[in-house]
């Protein structure tokens, strides 16, 4: 399609002077529609202004729906924002009859508390304002999305959520690229419009220009400036640290990466960091994509937390630290149990000294005999407190003999040694996924940079939070108070796979990183596809058989293998996956692959996707054995708090796997289904 593009507009552009290949619409809602022929099948969508020498192409279809497509949208200049609108002119004449009649038998209406000043004050217009004025619930207000003007719909949906109209108003500035209105608007001058709307309108002067901005089609995307993420990302100076949250899709990975850029193209070395090394290498290769200057390029240094914390380790004692394996940290723990007789299991005493010992950086018995154990469930006395210190104090000494130290441990160590030294050894640090990170990696990052302007800029999401950390901020010595920041649209993945995934996180509240609950009000997409596909089997081999199926499907209907991931929750699925797939003859290679790998489908763990996006997912073995897992949760009785944790933990993982996808999303089980699941979609 973007050879036949690309074609259509090279034969366009030596014949523009005459107008050819473009046709009017008989009965058409905007007289500045018209549709050009791109192959034998597809025609383009083009609007083209009365007055100036531009052309915008809207969209390419199918022949018969481009034909409706374009018959009945209107394009529009919004006379707030002076941004771009586009209506479906046809939809909304035909559902309003509708709303009128049952306007008539409800005794309110969903917005009879504002007058008509106050809504077109907010951008309303006269065609829209009637609609409004008919509108008795939420819910029909949600079922106009796809008719009405995005911004008048934002502007509607912030009133609807209980915003003051100056709270809307604030809301539906976030659409311009520096949040401020113009003085006047033009209604009549669309080429303005598109000007003002460089998230939605790309002005190109050639076919060198459209060919460099679809040379990479897929990881342009993911490096793709959004106006709201612009503002945050291109700002001169911070005073201080920056917080940016938001859902899955929202741009807080290229917002940081664009950060990363600008930061460095002042002239500032510049250390990126995350939590897992998979994700630092998608970042490092992001960067490069981004940052054409070799010399700015250079000022980047990507390295996920671990290594940073090894590599300060290792420069200071001058040999490499030995980390201990899970297997034997496990043997430990029921080693050091066994010996002091402790009435608690091992993934409880493993919680208390990293969630209390290690997070409050506690020296020794008496410390920890004093402190207050925040985010702990069950209640200690004395007594008990002290059997659990002489089991953790026992598994250190057992640690010990080994000679190898954990990955907390060594990130505690690191952060002794960096609060030691005279001086920061860093000027600005941008933190990706920073809800995973242990209060001690915080204390690395925090020693690490100086206070100061543009010290920190983090980014984050606490409802994708798949290891259980938890960390206030503020007690770190880091403030972001007036310096947080919430993106709410995600332009990764469509509105149908995100309202289906997000009720995989349930109702429980989750806590963010500066001391508050973090909610997804407002969380939305205006992208819009399939429904997500949800099917179960009797058993493993029909689900396997389905799956390589599906993805057969995609790649025959031309999506790229490297942009086809799948993820399962435990790593002994992954070999079963592998081994179907390449008995069809499909190449697999693993989530953590490098770009070297372009020919292959990826596949994974659950905890793999973290921070990666495909055009096509699926996630399989969705049941109720493995969602929630068993072995991730502790026993409800032993602690009901940190079993609630692991459950919602669980549920954060399933969520962060189902929204890697852009377009198509795809979810099998065998057997009984996942709790989690909210219902079959097809």
């Amino acid at each position: 399609m973007r050879k036949s593009v690309d074609e259509a507009i090279d034969r366009f552009e030596h014949h523009t002077f005459a107008g050819l290949h473009l046709e009017k619409l008989h009965a058409a809602e905007d007289p500045n529609v018209r549709t050009i022929r791109i192959d034998g099948s597809r025609r383009g969508i083009v609007l083209k202004p009365e007055t100036g020498d531009v052309y915008c192409l809207i969209a390419v279809m199918e022949h018969d729906a481009a034909i409706k497509y374009a018959k009945s949208r209107k394009f529009s200049v919004n006379q707030k924002l002076g941004v771009l609108e586009v209506r479906d002119a046809t939809a909304l004449a035909q559902v309003k009859p509708a709303l009128d009649a049952l306007a008539q038998t409800q005794p309110e209406r969903l917005f009879a508390a504002y007058g008509d000043g106050e809504l077109i004050n907010l951008g309303l217009d006269a065609d829209v304002l009637p609609i409004v004025r008919l509108l008795t619930s939420e819910d029909h207000l949600v079922a106009l999305e796809s008719m009405l003007p995005q911004p008048q719909y934002l502007a509607l949906v912030a009133l609807a959520s209980g915003m003051s109209p100056q709270e809307a108003w604030e809301e539906i500035c976030g659409l311009l690229p520096d949040s401020s209105p113009p003085e006047a608007v033009d209604t009549s001058d669309l080429v303005t419009a598109m000007e003002r709307s460089p998230g939605d309108v790309v002005f190109v002067s050639g076919p060198d220009d459209l060919a460099q901005m679809l040379a990479h089609p897929f990881a342009l995307w993911r490096i793709f400036l959004h106006p709201s993420q612009r503002r945050l990302a291109g700002r001169r100076s911070y005073n201080g640290a920056v917080q940016v949250t938001g859902g899955a899709g929202t741009g807080k990975t290229v917002t940081a990466l664009h950060r990363a850029r600008h930061l460095a193209e002042l002239g500032e070395p510049v250390l990126v960091t995350t939590f897992t090394t998979t994700l630092a290498e998608t970042l490092d290769g992001q960067l490069d994509l981004l940052i054409d200057d070799p010399e700015a390029r250079d000022r980047v240094e990507v390295i996920n937390i671990d290594k940073l914390a090894y590599r300060i380790v290792k420069d200071a004692g001058g040999h490499n630290p030995k980390i201990a394996g899970k297997a034997e940290i496990q043997a430990l723990w029921n080693i050091a149990i066994e010996h002091t007789a402790a009435p608690f299991s091992a993934a409880f005493l493993r919680r208390e000294w990293e969630q209390v010992i290690l997070a409050q950086d506690l020296s020794g018995r008496e410390a920890y005999l004093g402190c207050v154990r925040r985010g702990r469930g069950r209640q200690l006395n004395p007594a008990q407190r002290e059997k659990a210190w002489a089991a953790i104090a026992r598994f250190l000494e057992l640690l010990a003999g080994t000679g190898a130290r954990t990955h907390m441990q060594i990130a505690a160590e690191a952060a002794r040694i960096l609060a030691a030294e005279p001086a920061p050894r860093h000027r600005h640090i941008v933190v990706d996924e920073a809800q995973d990170l242990h209060p001690a990696q915080w204390r690395i990052l925090r020693a690490a940079v100086a206070v100061g302007p543009d010290d920190l800029f983090i980014v984050g999401d606490p409802h994708q939070r798949i290891y259980d950390h938890r960390v206030s901020l503020k007690s770190l010595g880091i403030t972001v108070t007036g310096r947080s920041h919430k993106l709410k649209l995600s332009y990764r993945t469509t509105a149908e796979i995100l309202n289906w995934a997000v009720r995989l996180l349930g109702v429980e509240p989750v806590a963010g990183l500066d001391d508050t609950q973090d909610s997804l009000a407002g969380y939305r997409s205006s992208l819009h596809g399939r429904r997500p596909v949800v099917r179960g089997f009797p058993d493993r081999n029909a689900e396997l058989d389905a799956l390589v199926e599906q993805v057969r499907a995609w790649l025959d209907a031309g999506v790229e293998p490297h942009a086809i991931g799948i993820a399962t929750r435990f790593v002994s699925g992954v070999g079963r996956i592998e081994q179907a797939l390449a008995a069809e003859g499909i190449s697999t290679a693993s989530l953590a692959a490098s770009g070297s790998a372009q020919e292959c489908v990826r596949v994974g763990t659950m905890h793999r996707m973290k921070g990666l996006e495909f055009r096509c997912a699926a996630v399989t073995g969705a049941d109720a054995e493995a969602l929630p897992a068993a072995v991730a949760l502790t026993d409800k009785d032993e602690d009901p708090t940190a079993h609630a944790h692991d459950l919602q933990r669980e549920r954060c993982l399933f969520f962060v796997a189902c929204t890697r996808a852009r377009d198509s999303l795809y979810v099998s089980y065998t057997g009984a289904p996942s709790p989690f699941l909210p219902g079959r979609a097809g």
